[in-house]
């Protein structure tokens, strides 16, 4: 029985990089084995087993097959006789194909480490096209490893486009597609998931919406960058940049402009009723991928009224109220703050104005805050009920917005 840290740990450690989770493969040994060594059976579709000092993961070295379309189509042969160098082979990508043995020494049968050290994403084996989550999940490392200069290598990109002319795509459920762009929302650069789905032709199956988005154009003047599906991937960064990790801010930033593929021919570059068009897409995309609801209706909710917040110093105390009320932000803060580093992400999000202030953002809190403040009390002591209370709420808080100072 032989052990082997694999895949991510080993290529994060290559890359310098923090390890979170550690993934080992066992070599040489039977289920019976590692039963009688300690090891606890948690797998169920394959032998994996937690190690009883640590609790980690060790899966037996094992082969696939494919067997029908789909991801779900596969058989597996996992026992002493599979060799390392076998179970590397089925893996996505080269550089999760390399192995480091217990006194440290990799094995690297499939050129990792030099792709590592070219910053490239490679396809293992002609295999790669039998799993077409796979293709999702070369666009999220291209998402998460493009800030370190890596790019996906020309075989790779091509076996890629034969996936979707083959339709191996359409057999993927929502919640794998989700599953995968939920996290490539939470890398540092999503825009190259977009350009790695669009180049491999996936995008327009996947997510019709956004790409509709590219060739759109918008006016010079306010949209440096002209087209649409640029603008939305600048948006895609600056709301990593702005917001970290933050995978829901990341999902409006997608959806927030979706209208503008709507837009009618004759009316271009401008975009009136932008906002009004893109719910319907926006809510189209969520249903279609099974977003969690917090996502669906944060993303709605920014399309709609993503310009009111750019244009927060001229809209009306009561139109403030409104927004406040429609996005749930008087109980419910953190909903602005999603709401807000979307908007913010959407105005810097534009070629120049990468660096541009955005002090509607302080004062739209400001305005929250001092609307949250005023309590109902008052008027219940008044000896005010039912609808009147909430009418002399809203007055007051009104008031209360209208005396928040705007930024000279």
């Amino acid at each position: 029985m032989k052990r082997y840290l694999v895949g991510g740990a080993v290529r994060d450690k290559l890359l310098g990089r923090a390890v979170v989770d550690r993934d080992f493969v066992v070599v040489g040994a039977s289920p019976p084995e590692m039963i009688a060594a300690g090891y606890k059976p948690v797998g169920k579709d394959f032998p994996v087993f937690l190690e009883p000092g640590t609790g980690e993961e060790y899966a037996l070295a094992r082969t696939e097959r494919k067997t029908g379309r789909g991801y779900h189509g596969f058989s597996f042969q996992a026992d002493a006789s599979v060799t390392l160098e076998e179970d590397l082979e089925r893996r996505d990508l080269t550089i999760n194909a390399i192995a480091e043995a217990e006194d440290g020494t990799l094995v690297d049968p499939y050129g990792g480490v030099r792709d590592i050290e070219q910053r490239v994403l490679r396809h293992v084996s002609a295999a790669f096209v039998e799993d077409p989550v796979r293709l999702l999940r070369v666009a999220r490392f291209a998402a998460r490893y493009a800030p370190l200069g890596f790019t996906v290598a020309d075989e790779t990109m091509t076996l890629m486009q034969q996936m979707v002319a083959d339709g191996e795509i359409d057999h993927l459920v929502p919640e794998r597609v989700w599953a995968e762009t939920r996290k490539a929302l939470a890398e540092p650069q999503p825009s190259a998931f977009l350009r790695v789905l669009r180049e491999s032709h996936a995008l327009a199956v996947l997510f019709p919406e956004v790409d509709a988005l590219y060739g759109v154009p918008q006016r010079a003047e306010y949209h440096p960058e002209i087209d649409c599906g640029i603008h939305v991937e600048m948006v895609l960064d600056m709301a990593a940049r702005i917001a970290p990790g933050d995978a829901l801010v990341g999902y409006c930033a997608l959806t927030h402009d979706l209208g503008k593929a709507l837009t009618p021919a004759d009316v271009l570059p401008r975009h009136v009723m932008h906002e009004q068009r893109g719910i319907a897409p926006v809510q189209e995309m969520s249903q279609r991928l099974k977003v969690p609801n917090d996502f669906a209706a944060m993303a709605s909710a920014v399309c709609r009224y993503h310009l009111n917040a750019h244009m927060a110093f001229e809209l009306k105390p009561g139109t403030i109220l409104k927004l406040l009320d429609a996005l749930g932000a008087l109980r419910r803060p953190e909903r602005l703050e999603t709401f807000l580093h979307a908007c913010e992400a959407d105005k810097r999000g534009r070629l120049g104005s990468e660096d541009a202030a955005y002090p509607q953002a302080n004062y739209l809190r400001a305005a929250r805050d001092a609307a949250a403040a005023v309590s109902s009390q008052p008027f219940v002591e008044k000896g005010l009920v039912g609808p009147a209370i909430g009418e002399a709420l809203d007055r007051a808080r009104v008031k209360a917005i209208a005396s928040v100072p705007k930024p000279a």
